[in-house]
């Protein structure tokens, strides 16, 4: 096969990891090397590992871009205190598709092995010969509740609106999970394929039973040049009367709740980026941002990164440890919103909106927060995660209306119906 075909027929395999953007970004299979951590220094950790095994490893790479030669996928818990490990994993195989090249890269931890074209594509190709099998929605699968029922959100969403109006934070941001109950094991790379096509202006990530399409960048590394993607203000498609194009930009831009809440998110990561820049660019008022489910208020940040006193410039993982967690996924402040979510949510976010992306050997990466998407718990068992920021202004109803229209993306790609 020609990897300059597109990435998505090499998703053929429920293994895979991911990283899929119209058509281009990364493939991989296997692993030679992991490392898992958990706690308040779980980053730090997962970058003395990374340059452990870039001190130990003989790298050949021709090509030399983002993305080439030695990566490793990642994906990290949300929350310091959780028990979720956090990984870093380095794969066997890697096909990886940019701006118009492609490539094929083959990392081995066997001193004596072949490297070469040859020895990269009888890799993959072995990986390719045993498609996983996909699978057709059945009237057995379910979606069930999750840590909360529909009426406990609703009671947390208005307990956080109080805490929000008493002053003590100007944002909160508050999940609930559901359950789905498959009769068939589910296809993972049927669902990754789906995901990719439907939602092709998102990122879409696989780590190790993670998966999901995420609209919205944490940070991208490339060339010391850093750019991320925040959304915040939220506005369900389903609702939008036909015939009436300037409805989104009405709603959304004119709405002083949605405005606020994305001014707060907006603010939090230029402020925490700023130390590592010589400069930085944003827009002056966000975007509507179309998805097939949702419109979003966005805002697209781009900076110039700035060496340290050692003369470094910042690598992807480092600035993904300063950055999180953003004001979008947690709250402001930061201490006071991680608090009241451990308080009202009553879950487990493990993975959800944490860091998920990779990192190559020059420090470059892109990491998304790890939205609209799900965890494989089981082979029949898949939870799905979605949540809303909370500010003053905030009506319980309507957050819980706004989580069922980010599970669609999941709920759609698995065949299930509320």
């Amino acid at each position: 096969m020609d990897p300059r075909s597109g990435l998505l027929e090499y998703v053929v395999r429920n293994d895979a990891h991911t990283w899929i953007r119209r058509g281009g970004g990364l493939v991989a299979y296997g692993e030679t090397a992991r490392f898992t951590g958990t706690g308040p220094d779980r980053f730090t950790q997962a970058q003395e590992w990374w340059r452990r095994e870039l001190a130990g490893a003989e790298v050949l790479d021709e090509l030399g871009v983002p993305g080439s030669g030695l990566i490793a996928f990642g994906s990290f818990a949300f929350s310091k205190t959780s028990s979720h490990p956090s990984r870093l994993i380095v794969p066997e195989v890697v096909v990886g598709c940019s701006e118009g090249r492609s490539w094929l890269t083959y990392i081995t931890d066997d001193a004596e092995a072949e490297l070469s074209a040859a020895s990269a594509e009888a890799a993959l190709a072995a990986y390719l010969a045993a498609p996983d099998a996909g699978r057709s929605p059945s009237p057995g699968d379910s979606l069930g509740p999750g840590v909360l029922s529909e009426d406990q959100y609703k009671l947390a969403v208005a307990e956080g609106v109080k805490h929000v109006q008493a002053g003590e934070l100007s944002k909160l941001v508050l999940a609930r999970d559901v359950v789905a109950h498959l009769e068939t094991p589910v296809a993972t790379a049927q669902v990754l394929r789906e995901l990719a096509v439907r939602y092709e202006d998102c990122w879409t990530y696989a780590v190790d039973g993670l998966i999901g399409s995420t609209p919205e960048m944490l940070i991208k590394v490339e060339d010391n040049t850093a750019r991320a993607r925040v959304l915040a203000g939220t506005l369900d498609r389903a609702d939008a009367p036909e015939g009436d194009p300037g409805y989104a930009d009405r709603v959304l831009a004119g709405s002083e709740k949605q405005l606020h809440e994305h001014q707060i998110a907006i603010d939090s990561l230029t402020e925490t980026l700023e130390p590592f820049t010589s400069s930085m660019t944003s827009h002056s008022e966000p975007f509507v941002l179309q998805l097939p489910n949702v419109w979003h208020l966005a805002s697209d940040v781009t900076a110039q990164l700035a060496p340290d006193d050692a003369g470094q410039v910042p690598t992807s993982l480092a600035l993904v440890q300063a950055l999180h967690p953003t004001a979008a996924v947690c709250g402001t402040p930061t201490t006071v919103a991680g608090a009241l979510i451990r308080e009202l949510e009553h879950l487990e976010r493990g993975p959800y909106a944490g860091p998920v992306g990779w990192i190559d050997a020059g420090g470059n990466g892109e990491w998304g927060i790890a939205l609209r998407g799900a965890v494989i718990e089981a082979p029949t068992r898949v939870r799905l995660y979605a949540g809303c920021g909370i500010v003053e202004g905030s009506q319980p109803a309507a957050e819980l209306a706004e989580t069922w229209s980010k599970f669609r993306p999941m709920t759609e790609a698995l065949g299930l119906s509320r």
